[in-house]
């Protein structure tokens, strides 16, 4: 019995002994795979180096000082706002058709007539739109809705009309381009007539007008032009967007008649206001033009005695008759007052203008007054006066003209016009400096043409 029971303990033993080695043989194989599995996932020395470096570099950074911009630098950030929706306009142009009015166009157009009534009550700017003429463009722009919102009318190359719908109703406005101005010349010398000599040289039909006005006083152009007289003339030329438009003025010229050389030059005063003067600064506009009208000729001079062709005897002719076609305006010589306006025995039809208390001008046998005028009213030099007639003892339509000094008759062809006003003192330096340049260039200019003209 004792004996059974010490087997059965030695073999109890025995196999919990087996159980327990075992387990523990597993825990040793266990832990021997985890060792392993943890000294793989060992970082490197040089691995450890990188971090330790990252790590002191990351110390460093949040130790160094934050540089911020100026406060004025900071760009204000707006709050976004809700927009307006802009609304879609749309453009139409319409070219215009003979026998085109504004109504009709606005009418095959869809516009109403309140919106054309609204747009000429806008005064006189507007006023343009009843002179359109075929072939003009007409721009008209509507909305979403087909309403029209604004028009646009091109009166000329510079100027254009804009007219534009607001809340208020229709306003008007007018653009205005302004050329470039290039000043040329041009020279030549008269062989027929100062017409046809101005034509060849280039000049427009303004431009010689304009060239005979300036010399006008000093030069009779129906009567003094003679074959080998010259000019030279510097003018504006104007540009837009590198296109020639047209024509400006003068800037200054040189006119030699019979061997007397006349110079004028142009001069703009602080007002904006032109002027032809002298080098040396006298007015080129003296006070009394020599020929107050456009004449064919000159049908009777001054002369102590002339048989008079209705009278049928000799007698004084203490004046000028200048023959022109019926109508032709007259003007008067110089400012003054109409002192005597009506009929006069054989003058027909009268003016008397008194200017100031030396001088005197008298114009007979008018066809017709200038409406608007009556003794007592003040004129300037140049207004029209009257018309070329036939009235009282006239043979066909004249004009017979006076000039009197101090009651005195005097030959008008010839009579020493009072001299002209100097530049103002006030401008004499400005007037200098614009004008000396010009000037030089003239002179260069005319001994050219003086050159040629002797090389020939």
């Amino acid at each position: 019995m004792i004996n059974h029971d010490f087997k059965s303990e030695r073999k109890r033993v025995s196999s919990v002994a087996r159980n327990r080695l075992s387990t523990t043989h597993w825990a040793l194989l266990g832990g021997g795979f985890l060792l392993c599995a943890v000294i793989t996932l060992l970082p490197t020395n040089e691995a450890e180096a990188i971090r330790a470096t990252d790590a002191n570099q990351l110390l460093q950074a949040q130790d160094m000082p934050l540089t911020l911009p100026p406060q004025n630098d900071f760009i204000a950030i707006k709050p976004i706002e809700e927009s307006t929706p802009t609304p879609l306009f749309q453009s139409k142009n319409i070219t215009v058709n003979k026998g085109d009015t504004l109504s009709e166009i606005f009418k095959r157009e869809g516009f109403s007539a309140r919106n054309l009534y609204d747009i000429m009550q806008l005064g006189s700017l507007t006023a343009a739109l009843k002179n359109i003429r075929p072939g003009q463009l007409l721009e008209f722009r509507t909305d979403d809705l087909k309403q029209l919102v604004g028009l646009s009318y091109k009166t000329d190359v510079t100027h254009t009309l804009v007219i534009e719908k607001n809340s208020e109703g229709f306003s008007a406005r007018e653009d205005i381009r302004s050329p470039e101005l290039r000043i040329t010349h041009t020279s030549e010398t008269i062989n027929s007539s100062l017409y046809r000599s101005g034509q060849q040289a280039g000049l427009t039909d303004n431009l010689i007008m304009e060239l005979a006005g300036i010399f006008g006083w000093d030069i009779d152009f129906a009567l003094d032009i003679r074959q080998g007289d010259s000019f030279t003339v510097l003018y504006e030329e104007k540009y837009l967007d590198g296109e020639k438009i047209g024509y400006g003025d003068i800037v200054a010229a040189q006119f030699t008649n019979r061997g007397k050389s006349f110079k004028a030059v142009r001069f703009t005063d602080k007002k904006g206001n032109n002027q032809y003067f002298t080098p040396e600064g006298r007015s080129m506009r003296k006070a009394f033009l020599r020929s107050p009208v456009d004449f064919r000729r000159i049908s009777s001079r001054f002369t102590r005695e002339r048989y008079h062709p209705i009278l049928g005897k000799k007698r004084p002719h203490r004046g000028v008759d200048y023959a022109a076609a019926r109508g032709t305006p007259i003007k008067a010589a110089g400012d003054g007052k109409i002192s005597f306006r009506g009929t006069k025995g054989g003058y027909g039809s009268t003016v008397v203008i008194q200017h100031g208390t030396q001088y005197s001008t008298l114009y007979a046998h008018l066809s017709n007054f200038k409406r608007g005028q009556r003794n007592g009213s003040s004129v300037k030099q140049g207004d029209v006066i009257g018309f070329v007639g036939s009235s009282g003892l006239a043979t066909g339509p004249h004009l017979h003209y006076e000039f009197r000094v101090n009651g005195t008759h005097r030959n008008p062809l010839t009579v020493k016009f009072p001299d002209a006003q100097p530049i103002k003192t006030a401008y004499k330096k400005d007037f200098l400096a614009q004008t000396q340049p010009v000037l030089a260039q003239l002179d260069i200019l005319s001994r050219g043409l003086t050159l040629a003209q002797n090389s020939r």
